[in-house]
């Protein structure tokens, strides 16, 4: 195995823990909130401050990143992520839970931009959507597709606090071959003049990633919501037993998966743009079908999977090629960190806290619409981003010279 593919192996995996972490909860929420006496305000208060955390950490993370290499920055989050998940099973409420979550929020952000930079530093530029796919999959293919299974079957045996202290010694295991692995890459941004204020105004000056972060703000809005109160959704809406709703939930994961693999290396052939647009109109109608489905396991399963598949193409392209090719090289973590940033403390943050007010106030049967409305404003916004790899460009001018 060559360096490239070690490398985006091990950042893989290391966002697969990330993911485990973020969405392991998410399938365990019924009976988190039956044990603790958490209603739907409360799930979204949980939510939205691991993605406030997860944003802030993001935002001067990414910068640090840029600045003392990468690697630090991973093992370091890999080290505070392995020693502290387990304490998500100690909360004995509302409060502590959401102080835990806030931490690991901070670790998981710190981790996000560095490794998306250290992916594309490894790789040639023709594989830039291919290999950030890869790695980006590890969050959906862990966290969103394999723990919901994972977590059905294990609360079948385990009380739900002891499930989350599995993950402690695989991540310490990973924060050890990150360390062997990943290059002990150079500070990059460390010429005179420079600070973080002026680093975060130059990424701001680029039109891309202004666009790109209000993007951020619709794709996170999607995800987050749905895989918070989907569970509560197909649960109380749609009358399904836990095991259906788990398999159903498994679809958030593997239709993630796959739209994060397949779609952003179809961009490296027709441009970033095309997939961008295509994809918001895949996200948004597979949303309308989900919203009038019924209590049919195999048609949720299709839909959830579709809605998924479209919207993690949209945050891999975002987050990743389409910063990394917007900004120099010395700034690309810092641009991914701004974006992440603003989607996570907006769409991360806030929206799971609306959501929960919607469904506490209006019902659940209404939750659908605020994903659908976050989408439909993607597309608007998407017609402003300028191509960043114009392949198809490139291709007819050669025909015709």
């Amino acid at each position: 195995m060559n360096q490239e593919a070690k490398a985006v192996t091990v950042l893989a995996l290391g966002f697969g823990l990330v993911g485990i972490d973020r969405f392991l909860i998410s399938t365990m929420y019924p009976v988190i909130a039956k044990d603790l006496h958490l209603g739907y305000g409360g799930i979204g208060v949980i939510t939205g401050a691991l993605a406030l955390a997860w944003g802030v950490a993001a935002l001067f993370m990414g910068n640090v990143s840029d600045r003392i290499g990468r690697r630090r920055v991973l093992v370091g989050a890999l080290l505070v992520f392995s020693l502290l998940i387990g304490a998500s099973g100690l909360a004995t409420g509302l409060a502590s839970l959401v102080l835990v979550r806030v931490v690991m929020g901070f670790a998981d952000g710190a981790f996000t931009p560095a490794s998306i930079s250290a992916t594309l530093e490894a790789s040639p530029a023709e594989h830039h959507g291919r290999n950030i796919g890869i790695q980006q999959m590890g969050m959906t293919l862990f966290g969103l597709g394999l723990a919901p299974l994972a977590v059905s079957a294990l609360l079948h045996v385990l009380e739900w606090r002891l499930i989350f202290s599995i993950f402690v010694i695989p991540g310490l295991i990973l924060a050890w071959f990150t360390a062997r692995i990943v290059p002990p890459a150079k500070a990059i941004s460390s010429q005179a003049g420079r600070n973080r204020l002026t680093d975060w105004k130059a990424v701001l000056s680029y039109s891309n990633i202004r666009v790109l972060t209000c993007l951020m703000l619709c794709w996170l809005t999607c995800l987050v919501t749905t895989s918070a109160f989907m569970p509560g959704y197909l649960m109380d809406r749609l009358g399904l037993g836990f095991g259906s709703m788990g398999t159903i939930m498994s679809a958030i994961g593997l239709g993630a998966t796959a739209g994060t693999l397949t779609l952003p290396w179809l961009s490296d052939s027709i441009g970033r743009k095309p997939v961008m647009l295509l994809s918001t109109v895949g996200g948004c109608g597979m949303l309308l079908a989900l919203n009038s489905l019924g209590a049919n396991t195999g048609l949720l399963f299709a839909a959830l999977f579709m809605v998924h598949f479209f919207n993690n193409a949209l945050i891999t392209l975002t987050v990743g090629p389409l910063c990394s090719e917007t900004v120099p090289a010395s700034l690309m973590a810092t641009a991914s960190g701004v974006v992440i940033a603003a989607g996570e403390l907006f769409g991360g943050g806030l929206a799971p806290i609306v959501a929960g007010q919607v469904a506490e106030r209006f019902g659940i049967a209404r939750l659908l619409w605020l994903p659908m409305a976050a989408i439909t404003l993607g597309f608007i916004l998407c017609l402003r981003l300028i191509e960043t790899r114009p392949v198809i460009a490139r291709h007819f001018a050669g025909v015709t010279q």
